[in-house]
């Protein structure tokens, strides 16, 4: 099966932001977008129902106007949309799994009751088997830009070429940072050579590159000012019950001035 875009849709405000976003990528990549949405409650079709005593009429209603007004919005858009009658987490690990990318709407900065706190957030972030992007409704305006935050024990080939081709398909550049270490001669060459490779893949990318002592999760939340998307790698899948973000993917799903792509 050919690979999608694929995007959660609930009725929260943000929902629109990131179907939108996923829009725009799904015609970057071209690819066809899919649009989920989880409806637990979800009955059997009854012919001739009326409006008000049929259970799925407002979950197909989201559907269906969310998919026109992406193709009003981005012609040539290839949009499919699917009601799942399961929970939102699982429904959504499923759909990923053969996807290009999960895309999920975030609310605004800096909330408390922010989707990421929740427990379908955790779950989906920690268990998902691809990238996964989350959408805030406040975002800045887009930019070509990407940022890259890299761990350099392991700073994973995965997280390194989707950042690459994230930014080579946008035509912009990339900027590489490495935090929480101080600025030594050692730290500098061993970021320069974690990103070599991949500049000689992507000779048209500009790289710019940065080892700083700041603290890692305000580090990375300040580098994405101005980028139009910022990456980070997610290390394994977490097995307990209730997962938990590092501080780094804590600070960057709640405070980062774009959107988030976390890549396992």
């Amino acid at each position: 099966m050919r690979p999608t875009i694929t995007v959660g849709i609930d009725g929260f405000p943000e929902s629109p932001h990131a179907a939108h976003w996923a829009a725009r990528e799904a015609l970057l990549r071209d690819l066809p977008l899919r649009l989920v949405h989880a409806w637990v409650l979800l009955a059997p079709a009854v012919p001739d129902v009326p409006r008000e005593h049929d259970r799925n009429y407002w979950a197909r209603r989201l559907l269906t106007d969310t998919v026109a007004e992406l193709r009003e919005a981005h012609p040539g858009l290839r949009v499919t949309a699917e009601l799942v009658p399961r929970e939102t987490a699982p429904a959504l690990l499923a759909a990923a799994r053969d996807a290009e990318m999960l895309v999920l709407g975030s609310r605004g900065h800096g909330t408390v009751g922010g989707f990421l706190l929740g427990s379908t957030g955790r779950y989906v972030l920690a268990r998902g088997v691809r990238p996964m992007v989350l959408v805030h409704a406040d975002d800045q305006e887009p930019s070509p830009d990407v940022t890259v935050a890299l761990g350099l024990r392991r700073p994973g080939d995965a997280v390194l070429e989707f950042a690459f081709d994230a930014a080579a398909r946008r035509g912009g550049g990339l900027r590489a940072v490495h935090a929480g270490a101080r600025r030594t001669d050692e730290e500098t060459r061993a970021l320069s050579a974690a990103v070599r490779p991949w500049r000689e893949r992507y000779p048209g990318v500009r790289v710019a590159e940065d080892v700083t002592s700041e603290r890692a999760p305000r580090a990375v939340v300040n580098a994405a000012a101005g980028s139009g998307l910022l990456v980070l790698g997610r290390d394994g899948s977490e097995s307990t019950a209730v997962p938990r973000l590092g501080p780094v993917a804590h600070a960057a799903v709640h405070h980062a001035p774009c959107p988030v792509a976390v890549v396992p």
